[in-house]
């Protein structure tokens, strides 16, 4: 048994205030969503009912994400006009500089520190998250609900990084129109200024369950085709999905984002299955046996964690760039580019709509 002053480094009582856990306290910066604060109140009092050494260790990572959240919060904010040891900056030069500088090269080194900064905060805030979940699944199927609900703010924080990503792609992209490039610059620095988005909150729960449909269906790989399978998944889906799919499939690179997606692989090892189940006159495989057959290891199979997800979204990114820069055939853009930038178009398009009907 440990002993107190080997693990309690704060008083844990002064994340209470009132009847609530998050000290709320004005000078501090805000790490957790109301939503997540909410749940953290449901969550702790029972952890600490349970396991108090379990709950101290939940507390002090609390506090040390809290002093992270406040580091960040000293950085110059991206939304306003600042006078820097580089030079004025304001949202307008960030914007700029965001479209200007869309070489294929890492830019990590021209991205404000800031958002470096919230970055690493949030993978730490993540990680926190999903540890929340799992202990709230060793309560009981009670409390099933608290699970989830952890499980679901894991994602969408997951989803943060993904979006971040999608936004750098299609503001490096020169084809798409310039207010499109700019609206998403504006929107990344949204994101980077608070790490949350309302795009986020609307179009992860569709990826999402795409992804949950996706594994649960396990095409057969034959055709490779995926008609089957994308005929069943959005019939799941939401109207936006479905509208996505009705206007975009024609399109062959978002069928070939699709079918990455969809089975797990890339575009280039579908085309060499597909000629070696033709040449073999095998009709179908399964999961279990693309490796077998690509004679290579892949990991067609990937589970619903959060990191397999993200895992498997990195690895189609970086194939999609990599096709882009040497001019090859195949996607260069991933399934969640193509959405994104649909969900951008039909947004724009309502509000036009709007404003004619005025």
């Amino acid at each position: 048994m440990l002993k107190t002053e080997e693990f309690e480094q704060i008083d844990i009582n002064s994340f209470f205030d009132s009847s609530e856990l998050v000290d709320k306290n004005k000078d501090k910066a805000e790490i957790f969503t109301k939503r997540q604060r909410d749940l953290l109140n449901q969550l702790m009092p029972l952890i600490m009912s349970q396991d108090k050494e379990k709950a101290a260790i939940f507390f002090n990572r609390i506090a040390d994400l809290e002093l992270m959240a406040t580091s960040v919060a000293k950085f110059p904010s991206l939304l306003e006009r600042h006078e820097l040891a580089g030079g004025t900056r304001t949202p307008t030069t960030l914007t700029d500089s965001l479209i200007k500088h869309n070489d294929a090269g890492d830019r990590i080194l021209r991205l404000p520190s800031k958002a470096i900064l919230g970055k690493s905060l949030l993978v730490a805030k993540t990680h926190t998250l999903s540890d929340f979940a799992r202990f709230a699944k060793h309560l009981g199927p009670e409390h099933d609900s608290i699970a989830k609900a952890f499980e679901n703010e894991t994602v969408l924080s997951m989803f943060s990084l993904l979006v971040e990503d999608v936004y750098l792609n299609l503001i490096s992209d020169a084809e798409q129109p310039m207010e499109f490039r700019r609206e998403w610059s504006y929107s990344l620095l949204l994101l980077w200024e608070h790490w949350n988005d309302q795009t986020i909150e609307n179009v992860a729960p569709v990826l999402q369950s795409v992804w949950t449909a996706r594994r649960k269906l396990a095409p057969a790989f034959g055709t490779m085709m995926g008609t089957s399978e994308l005929l069943l998944i959005s019939m799941q889906m939401d109207d936006q999905w479905i509208s996505f799919i009705k206007q975009k499939m024609g399109d062959s690179g978002v069928s070939q984002a699709m079918e990455e997606f969809l089975f797990g692989i890339s575009y280039e090892q579908i085309l060499s299955l597909r000629t070696t189940l033709k040449t073999k006159g095998i009709p179908a495989i399964g999961r279990d046996e693309v490796s077998k057959f690509l004679g290579e290891h892949v990991k067609a199979d990937a589970g619903l964690d959060y990191r397999d997800f993200y895992s498997m979204y990195t690895v189609r990114r970086d194939n999609a760039r990599s096709r882009a820069r040497l001019k090859l055939p195949g996607p260069h853009k991933t399934l969640e580019d193509y959405f994104f930038q649909f969900v951008t178009e039909q947004n724009k398009e309502k509000q036009n709509n709007d404003t004619f009907a005025k």
